[in-house]
């Protein structure tokens, strides 16, 4: 069968929430055009005990079913907090303590993926399905710091003073490390691909590709070891994105902090931004599940009067540009919506948001063209 629908599934879940210290958070997630819904999310706005101040975010994107993304959503912070008790990012007092030590965090960070494959590669075996993977980021805050774990293609990017400050990369079998890797536990990379089917090089489960004997998990093929990073917070820091590849494949780091950005000036609720992005990656050509977590901090932008007038301008610009649904008319022609789309792409149009172009504002173009359309039906003399 194949992957892909005959038509999307629009319907998408959306939640909002606060943290602590004036962080708030929400996400969006649809299916799109794929055949199944293979991503999941964790949101955790407060971790318990000493670290009452910290919170945990990540976006699980699986691949050959939704299983492997389930589980790990489902486990993957508490291997994290386990592996850190035990005292791979041990601190005096027992654990990962409120003054956090980041090599101390990363490595518990780290060990706690690979604890969290170990124990999905036993469950797998035992319950028979040892098919699919899912790529991971995360991001684990504190009141200092953000600690970034990336394991595949899905993708964090800070924005901070207007500008992106900081990004994972993605984990792709092409990379040159990531090839020699491969190809040292014996496979190969073809059209991009490792052995010429799976498009990423790190993940969690794909256990077919971790055989290799007398290799370390971290020297496999497919490696479930993430890449952590830390950054030092400040108030300068603005908002934070993580999504699955199904956001990356159709819009740049630089162009999705810009939208963001100018809709955080025009729009008070954190759902209807996350929303605005799976249209705009939709309208823009992706085709796969489309996830994303918005997490904005004190230093985000507000509402703008200034920025708010310019939206009503922009709007009414835009209805008024429908119009030419009329001028067609009346040149003998019946236009459908993708030809007014058409002709409205190719002219200049100012005041668009930074990043979103005329695909940002589709919905509100394809609501004034079905209410001119509406209206000229009305018009015409009714012919017996």
């Amino acid at each position: 069968p194949s992957p892909y629908l005959d038509r999307p599934v629009l319907d998408k879940l959306a939640e909002e929430g606060c943290a602590r210290w004036g962080l708030t958070y929400a996400l969006a997630s649809m299916q799109g055009w794929r055949s199944n819904m293979e991503d999941f999310h964790n949101c955790v706005p407060q971790l318990g005990g000493q670290l009452a101040d910290w919170n945990f975010f990540a976006v699980f994107d699986g691949h050959a079913g939704s299983t492997v993304a389930q589980f790990c959503s489902q486990h993957l912070l508490g291997h994290i907090l386990a592996t850190a008790q035990r005292g791979a990012g041990a601190s005096t007092s027992g654990g990962i303590g409120p003054e956090d030590d980041p090599e101390k965090v990363k490595a518990a960070i780290a060990q706690g993926f690979l604890q969290t494959d170990k124990h999905l590669h036993s469950v797998a075996r035992r319950e028979g399905w040892e098919r699919g993977g899912s790529t991971v980021v995360a991001a684990l805050i504190s009141p200092y710091s953000i600690y970034f774990a990336n394991c595949g293609d899905s993708r964090a990017v800070l924005c901070r003073s207007g500008q992106v400050c900081f990004s994972t990369e993605d984990h792709k079998p092409y990379s040159p490390l990531e090839k020699e890797r491969i190809e040292s536990a014996g496979g190969s990379v073809t059209i991009q691909r490792i052995n010429g089917s799976l498009a990423v090089s790190r993940a969690l489960g794909d256990f077919s590709y971790k055989g290799a004997e007398n290799r370390t998990p971290s020297q496999q093929m497919v490696s479930p070891e993430p890449e952590v990073c830390v950054v030092e917070r400040s108030p300068a820091d603005e908002f934070l994105v993580l999504a699955c590849d199904g956001v990356w494949d159709t819009i740049s780091n630089e162009e999705l902090c810009a939208f963001v950005h100018n809709r955080l000036q025009v729009c008070t609720d954190l759902r209807d931004v996350c929303t605005q992005v799976i249209d705009l990656c939709l309208y823009k050509g992706s085709l796969d599940n489309i996830s994303i977590i918005l997490l904005c901090f004190p230093g985000a932008p507000q509402l703008s009067a200034e920025a708010l007038h310019q939206e009503a301008e922009l709007e009414d610009l835009l209805e008024a540009k429908v119009e030419i649904y009329e001028e067609l008319c009346a040149r003998g022609e019946d236009p459908d919506l993708l030809s007014v789309l058409t002709v409205l792409a190719s002219g200049d149009i100012p005041g668009l948001p930074p990043g979103g172009g005329i695909q940002s504002k589709r919905n509100c173009i394809i609501s004034a063209y079905y209410q001119q359309r509406e209206t000229h039906k009305a018009a015409q003399p009714n012919v017996s």
